[in-house]
């Protein structure tokens, strides 16, 4: 029965962590998955591993070639405009399901989760760009907020999974953008919009938010 226990344990903790890693970029786009590799990186066997990858490949994020292994799953122009188109659907219908229900306790977490956004540097050097992790919990925060309030757990589902997608990209393009763009501007737009209860320019703002994270990660150099 130990044993039993262990493995499922073991599964779910290597595939967090390699799901992770391969949202943040540690492995790139496209790079193989040698599995004698990642053993050694983990400290994990080779059934766990095996098991997390599968998964990944059920999830876009990883592909897998009974020739070649696995890799991490490249990006595309083409999966950057899907996740985009999708992403912007699905989110406005989430908005405008939400805007129909909102209630005093939903402006408040959206008041909250705003405040923390906003008083959280996006780097944590100043004068270059380096993730900072708590901005990543705050941003990702305010956006679920934003859409909290649709009372749809399986459309919150869809959304987090898209965001999850989207995140490699923008992954891209944050230091590209450092300096360049200021997306507290454009998250306050949205927040007010929202709050307004003005749909049409919240849904625009939106649109236009992921637009310009999608051209930024499309830019070469």
């Amino acid at each position: 029965m130990l044993d039993a226990d262990i493995a499922p344990s073991m599964t779910v903790q290597i595939y967090e962590r390699l799901r992770a890693d391969l949202l943040d970029g540690l492995w790139p786009p496209g790079q193989k998955l040698l599995m004698h590799r990642l053993r050694q990186h983990y400290a994990i066997g080779a059934s766990p591993l095996r098991e997390a990858l599968s998964r990944l490949v059920a999830e876009g994020l990883a592909v897998h070639n009974d020739q070649r292994g696995f890799a991490a799953a490249a990006v595309s122009a083409d999966e950057l405009e899907d996740i985009l188109r999708n992403r912007v659907a699905l989110e406005s219908l989430a908005l405008e399901q939400g805007l129909a229900r909102r209630s005093p306790q939903w402006e408040e977490a959206l008041l909250l989760a705003f405040h923390r956004l906003s008083r959280t540097p996006r780097s944590v050097d100043e004068d270059s760009y380096e993730e900072n992790p708590v901005w990543e919990r705050q941003h990702r925060a305010f956006h679920f907020a934003l859409l909290s309030a649709c009372g749809s757990p399986t459309l919150m589902g869809f959304c987090e999974q898209l965001y999850d997608r989207a995140y490699r990209y923008r992954q891209l393009a944050a230091r590209k953008a450092y300096k360049r763009r200021n997306e507290l501007d454009e998250h306050r737009a949205i927040f007010e919009a929202v709050m307004a209860g003005d749909l049409e320019a919240a849904k625009g703002l939106l649109a236009r938010h992921y637009e310009r994270t999608a051209a930024l990660s499309g830019q070469q150099g």
